[in-house]
């Protein structure tokens, strides 16, 4: 694959046989993002999990303590009191079964994360084919399939981020923005850190997290010592 001049000029700074450790690689990681726009710094966990078995799906959300510098547009699917909590928790969208036609036939998705009470989750399980394949079906895993969404909706317009294995066992979580400052972004990656250590599967042998790179949007990879972890 070819990069551009900006990304092998970054690419200089970073040491590529190094293993930084959190706050250094956050500093590495800042001086890689060239981009005009404020790239979104993530990370990127290759795991030692078989996420065929259940027992070894890594699946979950944190707070990240600074957030994600990105504003999320939350939907709530509940009905009757519900709707009107959601509302004044600060959701951008709130409906009920209406909302089905308008995702399924119209294609609208003007959000970035769905909430659900779970007396509405036989409605929203219409939707599977359409929310399923983004990642936008909600799961009490998650969080996001809950009678208390007052905390769900706020947990989410704080800057909160799920993380799930990917099809190669490879976990990629953002942890935010080039303009944080290199604290804020470690304080982020510790958070997240912290909830996957805890979320480590019981019945998992060997390795549990082998490799951790950070990167922002449009530039090279930063290794990160996984030791301490």
């Amino acid at each position: 694959m070819k990069h551009g001049k900006k990304y092998v000029e970054a690419a200089k700074k970073i040491e590529r046989s190094k293993l930084y450790e959190p706050a250094e690689a956050m500093e590495a990681v800042k001086s890689a993002a060239t981009a005009k726009f404020d790239e979104t710094i993530e990370v990127h966990i290759r795991t030692g999990c078989d996420g065929r078995h259940a027992d070894q799906q890594v699946r979950g959300a944190v707070v990240l303590p600074n957030g994600t510098g990105r504003s999320i547009k939350v939907l709530v699917f509940a009905k009757g009191a519900k709707l009107e909590e959601a509302q004044a928790a600060g959701a951008d969208h709130v409906g009920g079964e209406e909302l089905i036609p308008k995702i399924q036939n119209d294609g609208w998705l003007d959000f970035d994360v769905v909430v659900a009470t779970p007396d509405m989750m036989g409605v929203v399980g219409r939707l599977g084919k359409v929310l399923g394949p983004k990642g936008l079906m909600p799961n009490p895993k998650a969080g996001t399939v809950t009678m208390d969404v007052t905390k769900a909706v706020k947990d989410i317009k704080a800057g909160k981020v799920e993380y799930r294995l990917d099809k190669a066992n490879i976990i990629h979580v953002p942890v935010g923005k080039a303009s944080f400052t290199a604290e804020q972004l470690t304080q982020n990656f510790e958070a997240l850190m912290g909830a996957l250590v805890k979320a480590k599967p019981s019945s998992l042998k060997g390795q549990y997290l082998k490799s951790i790179s950070v990167a922002p949007t449009m530039g090279p990879g930063v290794r990160v010592s996984n030791s301490r972890y």
